[in-house]
């Protein structure tokens, strides 16, 4: 907060993991465009209905949140993209979770 950059970590869960971020601490300045909280919305739907994630995720605009991430590896990488499309990077999010046709 202090630094007023956007939070995001991992957290084990028993067998899985949970990836987090929150946009509340980069200050009021700090706004997800539509855009981006489209493209995110969209991409952790797409790991919902591919059973990455769990069902009762968080899709924005301001706290992210998913469950149920089966291995520290892809928590990291969904973390990694998040955070870049956070940031208007929206590429990693895009290799990490490919669009549908």
């Amino acid at each position: 907060m202090a630094q007023n950059a956007v939070f995001v970590a991992i957290e084990a869960e028993g067998p899985h993991w949970t990836v987090k971020a929150d946009t509340l601490t980069a200050g009021s300045g700090r706004r997800v465009s539509d855009a981006v909280n489209d493209a995110i919305r969209a991409a952790i739907l797409r790991l919902v209905d591919n059973h990455e994630v769990d069902f009762g995720a968080y899709t924005g605009p301001v706290y992210f949140m998913m469950h149920g991430v089966q291995d520290e590896e892809r928590a990291r990488e969904l973390a990694a993209a998040l955070h870049a499309a956070l940031y208007d990077d929206l590429e990693p999010l895009n290799r990490a979770v490919p669009p549908g046709p």
